[in-house]
């Protein structure tokens, strides 16, 4: 795993935005087409912005996938992250092709539909972050990393709901779905390479943990560090705990 440390969070997604640029050119050079994951939250941000930006990306060659979407909640609610990915990634970009989870409907036919079309072809690219809990996707301490299933039906912890409270998606916890659709450790491990953008003091504890301690599921970010071609883009503030040791060598 490869580390970059920027300055701030516009800085970081900058930096991120433009290694992700770089790659999905390549990509399209390659093969003629991506096909990628998308994630949502507020540290994406920055990155997004960044990326949809970018005049030089024949976005209407871009198969887009998404990590996850809560259970029951509408497209029109604020946190929706099919709302999210249409306002800040779809409509900006005009991407034709993509498949958002429908959280509404019955979970296991959403699972099983969306896995079948994500399962189809290798995935070259998936953006991701990791939680004030250390979760990749929704996928909460402690993660599942046998299953081979492409999406799972996940129950959310108190941590995670909390955190969707605090950056200001819902008014309350009781009001956070307990439940969500995420894709599985096993599946995003699958892409060909992982860009991950994680910014904020917040985060800084999970970024510790993800990168000094073992692989375990109890922070299932730290399984990124057996992927080969991941590069984690933080800032001063989300690094403010590593050691030397790490900030130097990856």
């Amino acid at each position: 795993m490869r580390v970059q440390i920027s300055s701030d969070a516009k800085s970081l997604g900058s930096a991120a935005a433009a290694h992700a640029a770089e790659s999905l050119r390549h990509i399209l050079q390659q093969n003629g087409r991506a096909r990628i994951i998308a994630a949502t939250g507020a540290s994406q941000f920055e990155f997004l912005q960044e990326l949809t930006s970018s005049t030089d990306i024949a976005w209407s060659n871009v198969e887009m996938f998404h990590l996850d979407e809560y259970v029951g909640l509408p497209p029109d609610h604020p946190a929706s992250f099919r709302k999210y990915l249409r306002e800040r990634l779809i409509q900006k970009t005009g991407i034709t092709k993509f498949h958002l989870i429908d959280g509404e409907g019955d979970p296991q036919s959403t699972i099983a539909k969306v896995g079948r079309e994500l399962a189809s072809e290798p995935i070259d690219l998936a953006f991701v972050g990791i939680g004030e809990n250390g979760h990749l996707a929704f996928n909460d301490p402690p993660a599942d990393f046998e299953t081979d299933h492409p999406y799972l039906v996940v129950e959310l912890d108190l941590p995670c709901r909390k955190q969707q409270v605090d950056e200001g998606w819902f008014a309350s916890v009781d009001d956070v779905p307990r439940q969500a659709i995420s894709m599985s450790i096993r599946q995003i491990l699958k892409s060909q390479e992982i860009i991950a953008i994680v910014g904020g003091e917040r985060k800084a504890r999970a970024v510790q943990a993800s990168l000094e301690r073992g692989v375990s599921p109890m922070v299932p970010a730290s399984i990124l560090q057996t992927h080969p071609h991941t590069t984690l883009f933080l800032d001063q503030a989300s690094a403010a705990l590593l050691s030397s040791h790490v900030t130097t060598s990856h």
